[in-house]
């Protein structure tokens, strides 16, 4: 998580007591009365706020087509025939079956040629049919709009770019999504509740990070903060939460647990971007970081963790994280323990290309040369070692890299044949999602075209045994868009 929100200026709004003549309005007891009915109030019109803001997308929703990602459903089950199929296993694709869908799932593969009575028939033309693509390191609300806009427009003007964004997510073949972290609850329930078209969302909710560390996006001016001190702009926001000692990682992860978080994102090392700590800095004592993984572990889910150094990452694994977020600077001892306690690598291809952020300064810049370096040696490490490797992107701050998503999955063959990525970008990484346990919210199977799996698939002109070239482009090679059993673009 990029961390150049910091050179943003911090704005904070203070209320004071109201006052009066020959009263004791002024009292310490009344202010605290008052600001705590004032924080009440901003709650709740900031909870209507997010509902309001999304109902011109239902009107939208209502009025547009098919290919603009105006879902399309139908009482009878539908057929797919005529297609190759990738069924997201890895394993080659296949001929001689058809996909029969019912409601939100797949209800069965049908040979080629057997009729199923009653359905509405969709001819893939021989295409190739796949499940829809997971990106497994998203920032929902970050992704597309520019750092300076994230910290000073309205919150509602914030919710409805990624409405938008969202949208146009999903139009890139992105069915479900893990969120890395960022205030996406009211979205992921407004596309539940298909107010809004978009990914499934399994929401981390605020990253939790101690002070210095590489979700503190504060100005300097704004430390030292006293004790019970209000909160930092970023953690008003729902994007970050500073937590120093057992007892203040404990509240702000439990915090996140109550508001719905699927996993919990911890900040267990610096980052390329960050202002205050160093790429080579390791954050948060193995206590600290084992209470954030214990409360998660309570409420039967997990703890993922942004980290790239061996001492970090080690660090990370002795608490309990279950996924390690980039890594990219790890050594063979770092693997194998990874090996050995059976932890989710979660790799993005940071090349230090076209596709990259840029930095101004040659700090910055070496840092992410050798991330870049550290990238290539990370994969091959994955592999020798039989990791658990998901995918994603980690996009912030940069809406024509967010237009790059399916680029970036197409990279990895660099790496490993195309059928291998496909599987990361498909069913490996639905297995990660899957890890939240008791708190996912999606109990079907994802990322797999498999009878009880979701409905959620592709039609593409492609060859995945050859490339994977044709992810780049979707508006061109996605013919398909299915998710849920609804269709959000056709143009076979």
């Amino acid at each position: 998580m990029a961390q150049a929100l910091a050179q943003t200026h911090h704005l904070s709004w203070k209320t004071g007591p109201i006052r009066a003549r020959a009263c004791n309005c002024g009292s310490v007891v009344c202010e605290l009365l008052y600001r705590k009915i004032m924080a009440d109030m901003s709650r709740r019109m900031f909870l209507g706020g997010v509902a309001a803001t999304m109902a011109p997308f239902a009107q939208a929703q209502s009025t547009g087509s098919a290919s603009q990602g105006q879902p399309k459903s139908s009482d009878r089950p539908l057929l797919l025939t005529n297609l190759r199929l990738f069924d997201g296993s890895g394993k080659s694709v296949k001929n001689g079956l058809n996909v029969l869908v019912q409601g939100r799932t797949i209800a069965a593969l049908p040979a080629a040629g057997e009729s199923v009575e009653g359905a509405q028939i969709i001819d893939c033309q021989g295409k190739l049919l796949m499940p829809g693509l997971i990106d497994a390191h998203w920032h929902t609300m970050m992704a597309a709009i520019p750092q300076m806009v994230a910290m000073t427009a309205d919150v509602g003007y914030l919710y409805l770019a990624a409405a938008q964004e969202a949208q146009r997510t999903l139009m890139r073949g992105f069915t479900s999504v893990r969120d890395a972290g960022g205030p996406a609850y009211a979205l992921k329930r407004a596309i539940d509740e298909g107010m809004v078209a978009g990914p499934r969302i399994y929401p981390s909710g605020a990253m939790i990070s101690q002070t210095s560390g590489h979700g503190d996006f504060r100005m300097r001016s704004d430390v030292p903060r006293a004790a019970n001190g209000p909160l930092a702009q970023v953690e008003n926001l729902g994007v970050a939460m500073i937590a120093d000692g057992e007892a203040e990682v404990l509240r702000r992860v439990r915090e996140q647990l109550m508001l719905g978080a699927t996993q919990i994102k911890m900040l267990a090392g610096g980052g390329v971007a960050s202002l205050y700590d160093p790429l080579d800095s390791t954050q948060f004592s193995e206590r600290e970081l084992r209470t954030g993984v214990e409360a998660a572990t309570d409420w039967n889910t997990y703890v993922m963790a942004h980290v790239y150094t061996p001492k970090g990452i080690q660090r990370a694994i002795r608490a309990g994280v279950k996924s390690i977020e980039h890594g990219q600077l790890a050594d063979e001892e770092s693997v194998r323990l990874m090996r050995d306690e059976g932890v989710w690598w979660s790799l993005q291809p940071f090349l230090q290309d076209e596709d990259s952020n840029t930095y101004p300064d040659a700090a910055r810049r070496e840092s992410q040369r050798q991330v870049a370096q550290g990238t290539v040696k990370a994969y091959e490490m994955a592999q020798k070692y039989g990791i658990k490797t998901g995918w994603g992107t980690d996009v912030l701050f940069n809406a024509k890299t967010a237009q790059t998503q399916g680029k970036q999955l197409a990279k990895l063959t660099r790496f490993y044949d195309p059928l291998t990525v496909l599987h990361q970008g498909t069913g490996r990484n639905g297995e990660l999602l899957a890890l939240s346990g008791a708190r996912n919210p999606y109990p079907h199977a994802l990322g797999r075209i498999a009878p009880g799996a979701y409905a959620d698939i592709l039609v593409a002109d492609g060859d995945p045994v050859r490339s994977l070239d044709f992810l780049a482009d979707p508006e061109k090679n996605l013919r398909l868009i299915m998710k849920d059993g609804k269709i959000h673009k056709n143009t076979l």
